[in-house]
């Protein structure tokens, strides 16, 4: 556990301090050269006055002011830069929370931007779950309504915890091809990084069927099944509408009928009107 503003980690700051001295240091030169061309533009103006000296002398004492200017806010600025160099070479907390993962050593040299410590902050928590596509719609249609979810901390009771979705993620996992959902269960007393079962009630569908999960594919942007012909023995594509998921079974809503045959083999692999054969399995062996 860590407070706001606590160290947690430091540089070795001497090459860090010899920078910002030697910034210093042209800092002043550079004060003390444009302090100097001022005082000399200013007695050449009063001899270009008087006449003992040209215009063209007077202007070349005039640029020469002007670039001791320019050099002293260079120095300015690069004394800036070194300053805050010099007040990097402490990590601070930027508020209270608990460091989940240290990624550097005593004695290593980092470059700059180079993780130290990863913090996660004290507050509010969420639970992370990720949903097939399916599902994510649905979840994103419950955004912001408090208590829709229930979550069961493993190894924290048995009462559940109310939660409300916070966030569903714009774009699918290229891996898992889920979405992630944050769903916020407040200052709730549980630790970070504990396991939990996240529950939704949802109606159930009347007049849904289930396949296999390998009876579907896509075609055209839209969910399919291959229907069997049982006279030609052959294989038509139909369009379905999916209602969701229950492990590996998909639950149909639309577009089939009672007591219709679908294909739940190769059905990546098949195409309109090819001829097929219904699977028999061989029966057991008497003894």
């Amino acid at each position: 556990m860590v407070k706001a503003g606590q160290v947690l980690a430091s540089l070795d700051p001497m090459d860090l301090r010899l920078g910002q001295q030697a910034a210093s240091s042209g800092l002043e030169a550079a004060r003390v050269n444009a302090e100097q061309a001022a005082a000399d533009l200013k007695r050449f103006k009063e001899l270009r006055d008087q006449g003992f000296i040209s215009a063209a002398e007077l202007d070349r004492r005039d640029s020469t002011w002007k670039a001791a200017q320019a050099q002293y806010q260079q120095a300015r600025a690069q004394a800036g830069v070194q300053s805050n160099q010099a007040r990097y070479t402490q990590l601070l907390a930027d508020s209270a929370g608990v460091v989940t993962a240290v990624e550097a050593e005593p004695g290593a040299v980092l470059a700059a931007g180079a993780p130290v410590l990863r913090v996660a902050r004290d507050g509010p928590r969420d639970v992370i779950f990720a949903v097939p596509e399916q599902q994510s719609g649905a979840l994103r249609a419950l955004e912001g309504r408090p208590g829709v979810l229930q979550v069961r901390v493993w190894g924290a009771g048995d009462a559940p915890l109310p939660a409300t979705v916070r966030e569903v993620s714009a774009a699918a996992d290229p891996s898992t091809r889920t979405f992630l959902v944050k769903a916020d269960i407040g200052r709730a007393d549980v630790r970070l990084g504990q396991t939990a079962t996240v529950t939704l009630s949802v109606p159930a569908a009347s007049g849904v069927m289930k396949l296999p999960l390998a009876a579907m594919f896509e075609q055209q942007g839209q969910s399919h099944v291959w229907l069997l012909d049982s006279a030609a023995m052959t294989v038509r594509a139909q369009p379905v509408k999916v209602a969701g998921a229950e492990g590996n079974m998909v639950l149909i809503a639309s577009g089939l009928a009672a007591g219709q045959t679908v294909v739940s083999a190769g059905a990546h692999t098949l195409t309109a009107g090819q001829k097929v054969s219904l699977y028999n399995a061989a029966p057991a062996a008497s003894r």
